[in-house]
Parts: structure tokens; C-alpha cells; sequence
């Protein structure tokens, strides 16, 4: 098969694929960047085909890399191979993937979501860390849930680093956006449990009823729940606290709040 061959660190397509590190250039081309071939199979197995497929030479004989060619062809898009070099350049590390490609992003409207897919959801408001956000989106994935719903300002998860931190997980789940007024207005019509975390709750978290489908709501790392979504929630609980640690890290503590919630 022909396939386009780069080595040249200054090429177009090499800094546009690098760009896209960048969150402005994300938001402006729709674009993502995704590395390693068991994150790229794992895509094409879910119907997701990369618009740019690019390996190091060392990958090239690689039965699953021909795979993700032919799926990444058949959609239109361009299958190239790298040297060594732009491998690093593209992935901003010494010790880069053999393989890395570029996705489209995808975002589910509210609209559009259906609740009875699922007994349980999440949604999360102004989370910060992608790698946080990105192992929210795995635990969601592992445990079935229907979703991920970002609240008002949240980072980014198409980053490099919370794509990394879902393992493949980003093209499973379901990823929706809103603002703190939207998500409340849609919340009006939730026909299951919201369920929101509070150091300051009385109810503890196993003993809170939850009616299928639930709605997790997390808040920020740093401030919790604001006042107007923790009044939105059906009930608001706590995750005791028997050590010195007077907090849990969100990634932890919306795993533990998933599983609890889940059937």
C-alpha cells in the first residue's frame, strides 16, 4: 500500500497535528489528539476512524496498525508514516507512542440525551484537572454509566492529558457540555434521583436512596458544590471521613459515589 511518508519537523501537517495541544486550536478545528495503538484500536472498534493516522516505523508491521489504516482510509482520512523525530515533536515528549492519530471531538447535546439507557450518570461542575476528568470518564465507562455531563467552565476533555488519563474510555462514553442554567432547567425533567456530595451533608452516602436513573453531581476540586446546583439535588450526602484527611480526590470520591449508585 502508498503510504505518505514525513520526516521533515517543520511540515504543515506535523505543526498542525502539534497545534492541537493547544486548547484554542482544539475548540477552532474540532480536532483531538490521541496516542498509542491500543487507544486507537480500542476507536476504531467503536466506530470512531482517526482524520490523520501517524506511526513510527517500528509500528508499521504491526497487524492492528494495518486495521486502524484501513478504517482510517475507508472514512477519508490520511495514513502517514514518521520518523523518530516527529513522533517526539507531535507528542512534546522524549518517549512518545509508535503511534499517534487524530480524532474528531464529539459532544452529545442535553437534548439529546436518553436516562433510561443508563441507572446512572454523572455530571460534574467546573472540574479542573483533566486527569481527574479523565479517570471520571473511565470509572463511567467501566461501571456502565450513561454519561458524562460538564457543568459551566470545566477543562478540556479532548486534552492530551485527560484522553491519556481515560484509557480509551473518551470514544465509550457519552460527553455532554452545559452551562450551570441549562443543566438546571434540564434537570427539572430528570425522572431519577440527583444526587449531590457536601462535606457539610448529615446523610451518609450508603444510606441515601437512589432511584434509577441517578444523577451523581460532583462539584469543584477546590470549592464543592455550589449553593444553586447542591439545592437541586434530591439529597445531598457525605463520604465519612475516619482519618486525618478531611477530603477525598474527586476522581476517588466519584468512584465511590458511582459504584454506590450503581445496581
Amino acid at each position: 500500500m502508498t503510504v505518505r511518508a514525513i520526516s521533515s519537523l517543520t511540515n504543515p501537517t506535523v505543526k498542525a497535528v502539534r497545534a492541537l495541544h493547544l486548547r484554542k486550536e482544539r475548540e477552532e478545528s474540532g480536532l483531538f489528539l490521541s496516542e498509542g495503538l491500543k487507544i486507537v484500536i480500542d476507536a476504531v472498534e467503536l466506530g470512531h476512524a482517526p482524520k490523520i493516522l501517524m506511526y513510527g516505523p517500528e509500528a508499521a508491521d504491526h497487524p492492528l496498525l494495518q486495521r486502524c489504516a484501513e478504517a482510517t482510509r475507508a472514512a477519508g482520512g490520511e495514513v502517514i508514516e514518521v520518523t523518530r523525530e516527529v513522533l517526539e515533536k507531535v507528542a512534546r515528549r522524549d518517549n512518545p507512542q509508535a503511534v499517534i492519530a487524530v480524532f474528531p471531538q464529539v459532544f452529545s447535546s442535553l437534548l439529546n440525551l436518553n436516562p433510561g439507557l443508563a441507572s446512572c450518570w454523572v455530571a460534574l461542575h467546573k472540574v479542573r484537572d483533566p486527569g481527574n476528568l479523565g479517570t471520571i470518564v473511565r470509572t463511567a465507562d467501566a461501571a456502565g454509566c450513561g454519561g458524562v455531563i460538564l457543568v459551566d467552565e470545566c477543562c478540556d476533555p479532548y486534552s492530551v492529558e485527560a484522553v491519556r488519563a481515560t484509557m480509551g474510555s473518551i470514544f465509550a462514553v457519552r460527553i455532554a457540555k452545559a452551562t450551570a442554567e441549562e443543566f438546571l432547567d434540564w434537570r427539572t425533567s430528570w425522572p431519577g434521583s440527583v444526587v449531590g456530595t457536601l462535606l457539610s451533608a448529615t446523610v451518609d452516602h450508603r444510606t441515601a436512596s437512589y432511584r434509577a436513573p441517578t444523577m451523581i453531581l460532583m462539584g469543584n476540586e477546590q470549592a464543592g458544590l455550589p449553593p444553586d446546583l447542591a439545592a437541586a439535588c434530591d439529597v445531598n450526602v457525605k463520604i465519612p471521613m475516619r482519618g486525618r484527611a478531611d477530603s477525598l480526590n474527586l476522581a476517588v470520591a466519584t468512584g465511590i459515589m458511582i459504584y454506590t449508585a450503581t445496581p
